[in-house]
């Protein structure tokens, strides 16, 4: 558990320096709560999803052994009294951003939500995601693969065509369903989090059912806007670079091209805070280390492992710094006196992050036979080392990769399942917030 300072900004100062991160000092002397949003009902929950294409599907592991574990503790005698909805805001990145839109359509079925999503990616396909014109046999020569993608380049201004996605989405996520959720107060907020090429500013798209008190805020680098979330948002918050095309959305009445939401996002809880959440579960897609994978091979890389080197750096997990940088902050505000520390404009915040136990470079490995062929010529010399398992992890939405990737999710949210009930207990049965580990 950890003490993090509500940032709503007295004037527009900047939050960092450099690349430093931001200091007690500023933490302190530059933000306020704000007086005029309301404090949240005892209880309430955030849901931030992190990003990384196929690998999401971990999520929906998670939350479906969540949803047992919940379901248990609150068990329904008839359907009407099924346990609520069990978040009040959700917030995503890339695919992320697909699964808590997807949460947010379904909330009022209350806990039956989170299961539903797992079905979901269950049925999932890559042909429902992407589109790849290039027949298997281009792989055996580097020449006609390189000219083949070239020319999908042309055509489509990335590698893959997602067309596909743009239908499974509009089928899939039922956008009247958040105004629904949103207008009956089952969830306040969903944030869809992109970056812009155009500008180089990362974005959170705030759908709200009305004003909550809260103003748009602009940081440097980062800032949101009070919108709608239509599926052009997704498909924006989960371009993933080069893989995927760019997409136009206007911001403040001019358009800027959007990208994937992962790209340089340096404070993953920070839309959450923002909007006085005070408990978090962020579910993260990083893993342990990059894989087992190194070591075996002294050959020159392939193209398969530079692309998965360089989504592995696009999704940089910085999940992690920022709970550690807010446990810092907590560290030296309980040092403070206790009538200096009662004076200061902070909350406590609790946070439980989950990530995957087992490197999912080294499970995509497992299953990379699976992908589709066309989408092998990606990387024409597979055989080295299994080199295209980092980049296939990202892009593996076939049947046995999602089911590991779920199963892999429920296995580790069970392993933690006394730390899940105690995060989810009645106000009055958890502990007291602001405990530093």
């Amino acid at each position: 558990m950890i003490f993090y300072l509500h940032c709503t900004p007295v004037h527009p100062a900047p939050l960092t320096q450099g690349s430093r991160p931001v200091s007690l000092d500023t933490l302190i002397t530059r933000n306020l709560i704000d007086a005029e949003l309301p404090a949240p009902p005892d209880g309430a929950c955030a849901l931030v999803l992190m990003g990384g294409g196929a690998r999401t599907a971990y999520q929906a592991g998670v939350l479906k052994a969540l949803a047992a574990m919940l379901a248990t503790s609150h068990p329904a005698t008839t359907p009407q009294s099924a346990p609520p909805f069990p978040f009040r805001w959700l917030f995503g990145t890339s695919a992320g951003a697909l699964n808590a839109s997807y949460l947010a359509s379904c909330a009022h079925q209350g806990l039956h939500a989170l299961p539903q999503l797992a079905a979901f990616w269950a049925e999932l396909r890559s042909e429902r995601v992407y589109r790849l014109d290039a027949p298997g046999w281009v792989r055996a020569n580097r020449v006609v693969a390189g000219l083949t993608l070239a020319r999908q380049v042309r055509k489509h201004r990335a590698l893959l065509d997602t067309l596909p996605l743009v239908d499974t989405l509009h089928r899939a996520i039922d956008l009247p369903g958040i105004e629904r959720a949103l207008a009956q107060g089952q969830i306040e907020v969903l944030g869809v989090t992109a970056s812009s090429y155009t500008t180089g500013e990362h974005w959170t798209f705030c759908h709200t059912s009305a004003s909550p008190g809260l103003q748009p805020w602009h940081r440097p680098g980062r800032r949101a806007a009070f919108q709608p979330v239509t599926i052009e948002h997704l498909m924006a918050s989960s371009a993933i670079p080069f893989l995927f095309p760019a997409v136009p959305l206007w911001v403040e009445g001019h358009k800027e091209f959007f990208g994937d939401g992962s790209m340089r996002q340096l404070s993953p809880l920070s839309p959450a805070i923002h909007f006085g959440a005070r408990r978090v579960l962020v579910i993260g897609v990083g893993q342990p280390q990059r894989a087992g994978m190194g070591g075996r091979s002294t050959e020159e890389p392939t193209a398969g492992t530079i692309a998965g080197h360089a989504m592995a750096s696009v999704f940089h997990d910085t999940l992690q710094s920022d709970v550690e940088q807010a446990q810092r902050v907590s560290q030296t505000l309980a040092k403070l006196p206790p009538h200096l520390a009662a004076a200061l404009p902070y909350r406590p915040v609790d946070v439980l992050a989950i990530q995957p136990s087992f490197s999912l470079d080294e499970l995509a490995h497992k299953h990379i036979g699976s992908l589709p062929a066309a989408t092998r010529a990606l990387d024409p010399r597979r055989g080295a080392a299994g080199s295209a398992a980092a980049l296939a992890s990202y892009l593996l939405f076939e049947a046995d990769f999602i089911q590991a990737l779920t199963e892999l999710g429920a296995g580790d949210a069970w392993r933690r399942k006394d730390e899940l009930m105690a995060f989810f207990a009645q106000p009055e049965a958890r502990p007291a917030p602001g405990a530093v580990p």
